[in-house]
């Protein structure tokens, strides 16, 4: 087969050494999903689900450098059936979980700043038949099940799979291998990116090494055969939609002062779970006084701001408020203008 690639630059699929096998790139696929995906390249299929969620969401990290929360999760799946093998399906082994890092790489950089999409953003990829570079194929489906939730990507990410066959001084550099590809072959490197730009890269070879003329030919094939993959995704979506999915959480972010703080969230949580419970929407208030909303209906969001801000806002000279009249005593009235 070796012998075969360098003397006839054919593949064992027939393909020349260049060619990307056939791709179809679906969005939308299940109605209920925030996002979701199915991106097929020949005999290897990835589904994508992307969810979004609130700052309850978000994963607590403790790393050796200290605890900070994290709000992009990417999780990568392999069962036994897309390889055609029958098996117990149990935590994930340390493939699964390195395969998910580096698609969480690749995608990472191209995501929006938090305080400007206050999400927090899991994604599963569950690979349904794989032939070569499932990981790779877990970007594309991202990317796309992304765009499809309507997060705002900088730009979209694709990747690809390069192999090498190494005989002496000859040599040949595959695009997209199969899994025989990858078993016979001397290197896996993979490459994502975007159209302007590598994200992510990882090599797995088991040859002492390879020439700095080799890794330049690599690299080069694996831009030609990224951007030909983003314009197959093109074809399904191209760019994010406008507005986020009808069953995603909607969020708003507004401003009190700190001092306001305590009477927000009341004496053991008394008043903010009042809030939570009568307009059914989640709040989240941070030691700055920033205050995040989220709910799936816009009325519960509104509801909630404005009780928020009636404990919250301070009264001016010059404007009327409308109030409740609480109480009579022999001098006056009580008059509740503020507070629920």
């Amino acid at each position: 087969v070796r012998w075969n690639i360098l003397d006839t630059k054919k593949r064992i699929d027939g393909r020349d050494l260049v060619t990307v096998r056939p791709i179809v790139a679906e969005v939308g696929i299940l109605p209920r999903a925030h996002g979701s995906a199915l991106f097929t390249r020949g005999e290897t299929q990835a589904m994508v689900v992307a969810t979004l969620g609130t700052a309850d969401d978000e994963q607590f990290i403790d790393a050796l450098e200290g605890t900070f929360k994290e709000t992009f999760l990417l999780h990568y799946n392999f069962p036994p059936y897309s390889v055609g093998e029958t098996g117990r399906m149990g935590s994930p082994g340390r493939r699964e979980i390195g395969h998910g890092k580096l698609a969480w790489r690749a995608v990472h950089p191209m995501l929006p700043p938090h305080h400007e999409f206050p999400y927090t953003i899991r994604l599963v990829s569950e690979i349904t038949e794989s032939n070569g570079s499932s990981s790779m194929a877990t970007v594309c489906g991202s990317s796309l099940a992304l765009m499809d939730a309507g997060v705002p990507l900088k730009s979209p990410v694709a990747g690809i799979a390069m192999g090498l066959i190494l005989e002496g001084e000859r040599y040949a550099v595959l695009s997209d291998i199969l899994g025989d590809e990858d078993h016979l072959g001397d290197m896996d490197f993979k490459v994502a990116g975007t159209e302007n730009g590598v994200t992510s890269l990882q090599m797995d070879i088991k040859i002492a090494g390879i020439t700095e003329e080799i890794m330049k030919v690599a690299l080069h094939q694996a831009k030609d055969g990224r951007l030909h993959i983003l314009g197959e995704m093109a074809k399904g979506l191209s760019g994010a939609r406008k507005e986020l999915g009808q069953y995603a959480p909607r969020i708003e972010t507004m401003k009190i002062p700190t001092d306001k703080i305590r009477e927000v969230i009341g004496t053991g949580g008394k008043v903010i779970r009042e809030i939570v419970e009568k307009t059914g929407a989640k709040i989240n208030i941070e030691d700055d006084g920033t205050v995040k909303i989220a709910s799936s209906d816009g009325a519960s969001i509104t509801a909630a701001i404005n009780w928020i801000k009636s404990i919250a806002s301070e009264p001016e000279v010059g404007m009327i408020y409308d109030g409740t009249v609480v109480k009579t005593a022999e001098f006056g009235a009580f008059v509740n203008f503020f507070g629920a």
